[in-house]
């Protein structure tokens, strides 16, 4: 077991800043704004604690209490017609709250409505399972503690579904480093070769903004491409960049770089 160390909000730290772009909030409206999500939302409060209930981007959010989820999702099943689970997830807050925001996103074919229920949860804590109400419950509650560790009590089978299942720590939690840690750089070495092997064979890199021009076949090298087993000097001519494969596409133009025309206003 490794020693856990306080690593803060480390996914707001990569070195590379200019391909993340934080959107404004969406506008808010009051749910007395649409008559069919008045009459659910008053159908709901009838029961359960509604603690923020709003719409935006033509759905409704409803905060709920998280003991309540499951008898919520199967009124909203049972009496409200909203019939569907499209998705279901979670936030990570825990550097602001300490804590989760689990959503389930509901449709109503009948009604053509979405609503999406919210509910937040303090760190470690479990949710109830909705897996018997909706089918499609199941993998989403799987990737969601594969992911977060966030555990759905009476789950058939809460096991990791995207990583091995021997895997340390929660790829989508912001406490797990973007290029993985050091467990992550040696997983596979350690699998397939073992320990003994990594001072030959080396770590992963797991660097997402890492080209490397030697590697799949060479496909980095634009403009230089070479038939596979080739040895690159260095010295290599440049290709014209060509949008077809060679002997392109019968009754379709070939289309080169010459030809083309880069349009930069992107309102265009």
């Amino acid at each position: 077991m490794r020693v856990y160390k306080t690593k803060g909000n480390v996914q707001a730290k990569p070195y590379y800043t200019d391909r993340y772009w934080v959107a404004p909030q969406v506008a808010k409206f009051d749910v007395q704004s649409d008559e069919v999500f008045t009459k659910d939302l008053e159908v709901i409060k009838s029961k359960f604690n509604v603690l923020e209930a709003f719409i935006q981007v033509e759905q409704m959010t409803v905060f709920i209490n998280p003991q309540d989820n499951y008898k919520v999702l199967e009124l909203l099943k049972e009496e409200l017609e909203y019939t569907q689970l499209s998705e279901m997830s979670a936030i990570d807050f825990i550097e602001q709250r300490d804590g989760f925001e689990v959503f389930y996103q509901m449709l109503s074919m009948n009604k053509r409505k979405r609503i999406r229920i919210k509910m937040f949860i303090k760190n470690g804590e479990s949710v109830n399972s909705v897996e018997k109400l909706f089918r499609s419950a199941d993998w989403s509650e799987r990737e969601m503690f594969d992911m977060f560790g966030i555990e759905a009590n009476s789950h058939p089978f809460m096991k990791r579904i995207l990583m091995p299942y021997d895997w340390h720590g929660y790829p989508l939690l912001k406490t797990y480093p973007l290029e993985g840690d050091e467990f992550a750089a040696w997983y596979e070495v350690d699998k397939i070769y073992g320990k003994e092997a990594r001072e030959e064979i080396g770590p992963e890199i797991r660097d997402c903004s890492t080209v490397d021009r030697y590697d799949s076949d060479r496909f980095a090298r634009l403009g230089h491409e070479v038939p596979i087993g080739t040895k690159i000097t260095g010295n290599e001519p440049k290709n014209k960049e060509n949008y077809q494969e060679d002997g392109g596409v019968f009754l379709i133009k070939k289309l080169d770089k010459d030809s083309s025309k880069v349009i930069d206003d992107p309102q265009r």
